[in-house]
């Protein structure tokens, strides 16, 4: 990665079998790394002292995906940064596909673009899947735009464009929100493909609660559609 306004963001709570090497796989494409590590309670700060060269924001209580990324949001902008690509420290992402979103930039400046997963893989969970298609239709009835992987937490986000938005959210339900309200503000929405790997399930570490966050996500909708509804949002 060549761009100096371009960082990379990660995420992460309670994944220390998997943060070195996401760590140590980033920084062979970038030195520009951030960890926002959110109420770990595992060997996480440990780790992360291994590696004096990344930007570390810190907090003991945990708060969630959302707030975590708003966090790194926060500290990007005060390093300069005016992008920053999340990837998620569970080791599903491949950091060779950095360059997958530097390229796309390239030729789409200043959108927000979401790096889609092959949703056809054989290893992918169930409950993954059906999860992302009734994301995908509410943020196509939300903002009249097909995005083919609206839960993928692999994304490259123009956050000097977002840095007056003031979010509402702070679980899982982020990246629903940012997406959305990102398009109602005229911010490009732009896929492109990326790999994934999936873990045998007795290997899978996954925070996501899926009566609790699914919960949440439909109530978010609810009222990203009555918003859409009563202000004609997306129509361009």
């Amino acid at each position: 990665m060549q761009r100096p306004d371009v960082c990379v963001l990660i995420p992460t709570f309670n994944n220390a079998e998997t943060l070195s090497t996401v760590i140590g796989g980033v920084l062979a494409h970038t030195p520009r790394v951030i960890v926002v590590n959110d109420g770990s309670t595992d060997r996480t700060g440990e780790i992360l002292a291994r590696f004096p060269m990344v930007s570390v924001v810190a907090y003991a209580r945990n708060r969630g995906k959302g707030f975590a990324l708003r966090q790194g949001f926060i500290k990007a902008l005060s390093l300069g940064y005016r992008y920053a690509i999340t990837i998620d420290s569970d080791g599903q992402h491949y950091p060779e596909d950095l360059d997958t979103f530097e390229r796309a930039l390239a030729t789409h400046e200043g959108a927000l673009i979401v790096g889609a997963r092959n949703m056809e893989n054989a290893d992918q969970p169930g409950g993954s899947s059906f999860g992302n298609r009734f994301s995908n239709f509410w943020f196509h009835l939300e903002t009249g735009i097909r995005c083919p992987d609206t839960q993928s937490g692999y994304r490259l986000y123009p956050i000097e464009r977002l840095r007056k938005v003031r979010w509402w959210t702070r679980k899982y339900e982020f990246e629903v929100e940012v997406l959305v309200r990102a398009a109602w503000r005229k911010v490009p929405v732009v896929s492109v493909p990326v790999r994934v790997y999936y873990p045998p399930p007795e290997e899978r570490v996954t925070h996501f609660r899926p009566f609790k966050d699914f919960t949440r996500i439909s109530v978010l909708n609810t009222a990203l559609v009555l918003i859409m509804i009563t202000t004609f949002k997306w129509i361009r």
